[in-house]
């Protein structure tokens, strides 16, 4: 029974550390494509990283743990849900969401007086296209799968 136990937390501490390293490589090539794209000055690179990080830290917290545990709630319980419960997971939802967009308005200002306005955009747009690059590849390693 113990050699059992310990195959399975074994098997599930390579998971996570799997997943782990997934999201390291994601974001080593979020930081590579987002340098590339910015094309920062070495100046603007060293107080650009700090700011941009501490802002996706905080966001991917929140879209990570907070809403997956509210949407995990949701779909365990979506045939007994009341909708007293469910109009408190929408707030969550909204709230969660609002704290989202406030990071972002936060980080434009804190940009501003880091790098020009322009880069601020193509910050956006590369942002984007990353997101559009990584569903594509994850779309494409789906189907080889399949094939």
């Amino acid at each position: 029974m113990k050699k059992i136990i310990f195959s399975i937390l074994l098997f599930l501490f390579s998971l996570n550390i799997s997943a782990q390293h997934n999201r390291e490589r994601i974001k080593t090539l979020k930081v590579s494509f987002i340098t590339e794209k910015l094309d920062l000055t070495e100046q603007e690179a060293q107080k650009f990283w700090p700011v941009y990080n501490n802002y996706d830290n905080v966001t991917s917290k929140i879209r990570h743990e907070d809403i997956r545990n509210i949407r995990r709630e949701i779909r365990r319980n979506i045939g007994t849900l009341t909708d007293e419960r469910a109009k408190e997971l929408i707030t969550k939802i909204n709230e969660a969401e609002s704290s989202i967009h406030k990071q972002r308005m936060e980080l434009s200002s804190k940009l501003l007086k880091i790098i020009p306005p322009k880069k601020i955009i193509l910050l956006k747009i590369a942002e984007d296209d990353f997101k559009r690059k990584m569903l594509e590849h994850y779309k494409n390693k789906g189907h080889q799968r399949g094939n």
